[in-house]
This record gives C-alpha cells, sequence and structure tokens, in this order.
C-alpha cells in the first residue's frame, strides 16, 4: 500500500507519508505551532464563502442560500466589498478572478480566468512621467493622473452574464443594501482612514483635494470602530448598474462622472478610455504541485508565476521541504531561497503579454526549475544578482495597501478565488463623489520612473512601461488548488502588495505540504522576501532570536518588522469544509 501511495504523489508528499510511518531515519520534527486564533475560522459540510469584511462573506451566502453558484455568490461579495472596503477595492478599481466549474450543464468541467485589470489611459506613454509638468512626488499614487481605466464592473458583469445563473438585481442586492443603510467601521476601516489622515493634514490643501475621503470615510480623523458609515450615493451607482448593466458605468452619467472628476484634477482620462475598456478571458497557469493541479492567474499578473515557480524549486530540492518542520529555520531559509528566484525573474522579465513577450513556459520549464533548484544552498545565500535568469542571460531586461481577496465554494463543488484592487489605501484618494465611489492609483504599478521603484519598493523591467490600454503587472495571485480525483482542495489568496505572492505560496504550501488547517495556513506567522531589497521580513512569532541569528549568519538580512498581508483561505477535506479570514485585516467567514 505505501508504494502505491509513494506512486501516486511526488517527493514532496510522499516525504510526508514516510515521515508519518516512521520511515525516515530521524527524530519526529517538532509539532507545528497552531494559531490561536478561531473566531475568524470556522467548519462547514456544503459551501462557504472567506471575505475580509463580515458583510462581504454574508453576501455570498446569502446568494449562494438563493440558489446561486459560486461565480454569483463571488460577484455579490465585490459589490459589497466595494462599499465596506472602500481602503481596498471597488468599482474605481480592477482584478482578477480564477473560476472553477464541477460538471456544469452548460459548459462541463471547466477552469478559466478573467482579467479585468486596469488599464493605461490613451494619452499616458512611457515618458509621460518624466515630462517636467509630471515630475511631482505624488503624481504616480495621488489625484488623478494616477488613475488607470478601472476594469471591476465591466469584469463582474462579465463573470456574472457568462458563467453566473442569477439575474443582475437579485445579485447586487446586498450592496445596494450596505450603501444604503450603512456599514460598521471596524479596525482596520479605522486603521487605515487615520493612516490616510495623518497623510492629508501634512500640507495644505490635500483635504480639500481629497474632501470626500477626508470628510465622509476619515470624519475629520474622528472615525471610530462602531461607527456607522453610509454611501447613498453609491447605492444609486450600483442601482444604476443593476438596472443598465456596464454601460452605465462605462457609457452613461457615472462615465461622465468620472471624466468629469479626473479632469477637474489635471488628469486625462476621457469618455473614449472608458468606452474602449476590454475584459480578457483567458485559460489559467495550470502548473501541478504535490499531485495536486494549481490554476493560478498568468501574466500580467506576477503572483500566478511566482508561486508557480517557487513551489517548482521547492519540489526540486534534493532535501523534501516536509523534512523540515514548518517555522524552523531551514523550512524558513528554503522558502525563502526559491522566492528570492521568483521575485528576481518578476522584476527581469514580466509585464502585459499583450505588448510585450513574457517567457512563461521557459521559466516553468523543469530544466529551468531544476537549475535554480540545483543553486539552493542549505548553508548560505546566493549573491544578489544570481538569483533567477542572471545577467549573461537577459536578452534585453534592464524590474494590497488597497486590496481585497475572497474565496468562495459552492456546494456543487464550483469555485472562485477573486482578487481586486484600487492598489493604495483609498487607491488616488479622489473620489467620484456624485456615486460614493474612490478611483485607484493603478499606474504606479508600472515602471513609471527608470530606474526607481513604485510605492511597494518592487523594482521593475523596462517591460512594464506604460502604453495605451496596456494593463499594469500586478502581484495579485488568486489560486485554486484541485486534488488527485479533480475535485476543489484549496480556495486561497491575499491582500498586500508583493507580500500577496509570499503569504498565497505559504497558506498553499501550509496547507498541502503540512496538512495544516485552514485557520493555521492563514495565521501563523510568515516570512517575505522579494530580491529587492535584499531584505528578509519575519512577523513576530515565526522565529526565537536564536532562529533569526542562525538566518543572518546564512547570509540573510532579517528584519524585525514583517510588512502583513492577509489570506482568505477556503480548504476541503475529509468531508469538511474549512474556511477562514486572516486576522491581520479581519473579516468572518461564512456558509452553511
Amino acid at each position: 500500500m505505501m508504494t502505491a501511495l509513494r506512486r501516486a504523489v511526488p517527493r514532496v508528499a510522499a516525504c510526508i507519508l514516510l515521515l508519518l510511518a516512521g520511515g525516515i531515519a530521524r527524530s519526529d520534527p517538532p509539532e507545528a505551532p497552531r494559531s490561536r486564533e478561531t473566531d475568524s475560522a470556522a467548519v462547514f459540510t456544503k459551501a462557504a464563502v472567506a471575505a475580509d469584511h463580515p458583510a462581504a462573506s454574508a453576501a455570498g451566502l446569502e446568494i449562494l442560500q438563493a440558489g446561486g453558484n459560486a461565480v454569483d455568490a463571488a460577484v455579490a461579495v465585490s459589490f459589497t466589498l466595494s462599499v465596506v472596503r472602500p481602503e481596498s477595492c471597488g468599482i474605481g478599481g480592477g482584478g482578477f478572478m480564477v473560476i472553477h466549474l464541477n460538471a456544469d450543464p452548460r459548459y462541463g468541467t471547466l477552469s478559466t480566468a478573467i482579467n479585468y485589470r486596469e488599464q493605461c489611459p490613451r494619452a499616458i506613454d512611457g515618458d509621460f512621467y518624466t515630462r517636467p509638468e509630471n515630475l511631482g512626488e505624488d503624481v504616480t499614487t495621488h489625484g488623478a493622473k494616477a488613475v488607470a481605466v478601472p476594469g471591476t464592473v465591466a469584469g463582474l458583469l462579465y463573470a456574472l452574464e457568462k458563467y453566473g445563473t442569477l439575474d443582475r438585481g437579485k445579485v447586487l442586492e446586498p450592496a445596494i443594501r450596505a450603501a444604503r443603510d450603512g456599514f460598521i467601521a471596524d479596525d482596520h476601516t479605522v486603521a487605515s482612514a487615520m493612516e490616510i489622515a495623518r497623510w492629508l493634514v501634512k500640507q495644505p490643501g490635500r483635504r480639500d483635494r481629497f474632501r470626500f475621503v477626508w470628510k465622509r470615510l476619515c470624519r475629520g480623523s474622528e472615525l471610530r470602530a462602531g461607527d456607522r458609515i453610509t454611501l447613498p450615493e453609491q447605492a444609486r451607482a450600483l442601482e444604476l448598474i443593476a438596472d443598465r448593466g456596464a454601460g452605465a458605468f462605462y457609457y452613461g452619467e457615472i462615465a461622465r462622472a468620472i471624466v468629469s472628476t479626473v479632469s477637474a484634477d489635471d488628469g486625462v482620462i476621457g469618455l473614449a478610455d472608458l468606452g474602449a475598456y476590454r475584459v480578457e478571458e483567458v485559460d489559467p497557469l495550470t502548473v501541478r504541485f504535490a499531485g495536486r493541479t494549481l490554476l493560478c492567474m498568468p501574466p500580467p499578473s506576477s503572483g500566478g508565476l511566482a508561486l508557480a515557480q517557487t513551489v517548482g524549486i521547492l519540489e526540486r530540492l534534493p532535501s523534501p521541504l516536509a523534512v523540515h518542520p514548518v517555522g524552523s529555520v531551514e523550512s524558513v531559509h528554503l522558502i525563502a531561497e526559491a522566492m528570492k528566484h521568483a521575485f528576481a525573474d518578476r522584476a527581469r522579465w514580466l509585464g502585459d503579454p499583450a505588448f510585450v513577450n513574457v517567457p512563461v513556459d521557459r521559466l516553468l520549464s523543469n530544466s529551468y526549475l531544476s537549475d535554480r533548484a540545483a543553486q539552493v544552498r542549505p548553508d548560505a545565500c546566493l549573491p544578489l544578482a544570481s538569483y533567477g535568469t542572471g545577467p549573461d542571460d537577459q536578452a534585453d531586461a534592464v524590474t494590497d495597501g488597497g486590496t481585497s481577496h475572497f474565496s468562495v465554494l459552492d456546494e456543487r463543488g464550483n469555485a472562485v478565488a477573486c482578487t481586486e484592487t484600487i492598489n493604495l489605501t483609498f487607491g488616488s484618494l479622489l473620489a467620484v463623489e456624485e456615486f460614493g465611489f474612490i478611483l485607484n492609483n493603478q499606474m504606479d504599478d508600472f515602471l513609471t520612473r527608470p530606474g526607481e521603484a513604485n510605492a511597494f519598493g518592487l523594482t521593475q523591467s523596462r517591460r512594464n512601461l506604460p502604453d495605451p490600454g496596456k494593463r499594469p503587472l500586478s502581484s495579485m495571485s488568486p489560486t485554486i488548488a484541485l486534488s488527485t480525483t479533480g475535485e476543489v482542495e484549496l480556495v486561497a489568496g491575499a491582500s498586500g502588495g508583493p507580500r500577496i505572492i509570499s503569504a498565497t505560496t505559504q497558506a498553499a504550501i501550509r496547507a498541502i505540504v503540512y496538512n495544516s488547517s485552514a485557520a493555521d495556513a492563514t495565521g501563523l506567522p510568515r516570512l517575505h522576501t522579494q530580491w529587492m531589497p535584499d531584505k528578509l521580513w519575519l512577523e513576530d512569532g515565526l522565529l526565537d532570536k536564536d532562529q533569526r541569528e542562525a538566518l543572518s549568519k546564512l547570509g540573510h538580512h532579517v528584519s524585525d518588522k514583517a510588512p502583513s498581508a492577509a489570506c482568505q483561505v477556503i480548504l476541503r477535506r475529509d468531508g469538511r469544509i474549512e474556511a477562514a479570514c486572516d486576522r491581520r485585516k479581519g473579516g468572518k467567514p461564512a456558509g452553511y
């Protein structure tokens, strides 16, 4: 029986079985630490929704109980998040959605990915932000020149009309209700509002320029947890969308309000930009890991490729990762080294494949990943230039904040992993006041000024320069894992800039390699590294002082302050559906 099992799973999973059977001559590893947080996790038997705000999870559950499928529920969750998480996402932003349908009566069993990432306006090119009139410090992060053409409304309604089962009005009901009746500000909303309020008061004019955020969402720096926020203006926008579809946003009075808002702040988006916006449906990036099939988002998401490269390198190491306990010096070192290769390739090679050649097949080839795995040293870090495709191989290379992720699994076995963003906290801070929503600042995700890192400290190549219609590179990493029998086992993703990649990768590794619960996959302390800057961030509790010193001796530049990310995970195993919302941001799963 053990021999048969070894044939059925790759080396990492086989090593787990050997450990359980006592088949490796070594002392038993210490038991993995367990998350103490339980209020953000729950177990269900049929279906689950995990979003980073309780009202959004409840909206998804409402639609599932009304007979909708996972796509219907996902669209309801997203529109509700636009209301209750204005600091993170909304109809002024964009996103990625990975869908798996199980024996759907229309499509059969199908996996697909929907790209509704924002697009560069027609008036912006690769030199735009280097011109004298656009050299201001905050031009790419605050105000109208930071805004890319929003894609959320188009993407959600595309998914709903093609793969959903309910009508627009029904699916948007929870979001309209939340906007009209109001929602309770939680700790995350308040912390985000206070962060922005501190920035707004630093210079004269900021509070007036961004008055909707200052007065309505920060309440003049007086917002407190438990306060009720109402957005009747956004309720009106959502009612128009429910009644008239995407045209209300891209051609109607909402479109005219967007253009007026942007123009008044010296921006360049016009009605032609909104009318030209298009959703792209593509095949998921599909890779094998530990006997599972991972469905990831392809470029311009960098997250799917980086996750795939990281786990691909780990699976090809001479010593399987599972030999080392989760949270040990050895496992942290190996994961960090694999991630550095992935982030180095992200910096050098990735961009929008509609505009540049992205060598996905080569970067995921067995020979390439095996070569990178062979470079990983158990006793030391490599020189920084040695990660990824080295300088001699670079043919033409020169590298959530405001983000939210949610996961949905319905009782038919359909799943959606969806990550959406307005980029930084409260996006551009520029609100379309007549309709109560914030516009993104996604232009900062392009390489706006060669030689400079973006707001997340990411270096990028000229492949990611802005170009009319182009979509900026993204770290969003919505991921679905199918079991060896083809059923959904894991639905995961995160928010938090480049930390999305490291958080989602670690959640998948913990669930699949270490058999962790959904609560532990989201809640236990994590590491983050992104190649440049050359740092290894460790959350409190991941390693003790002596272990951190051991990592430093290996060559890691350890930082005591870890930037956090927030994962939302659904895990199906043994007839149970575990759903967990990351305690770092809040949220509560819902299901039945």
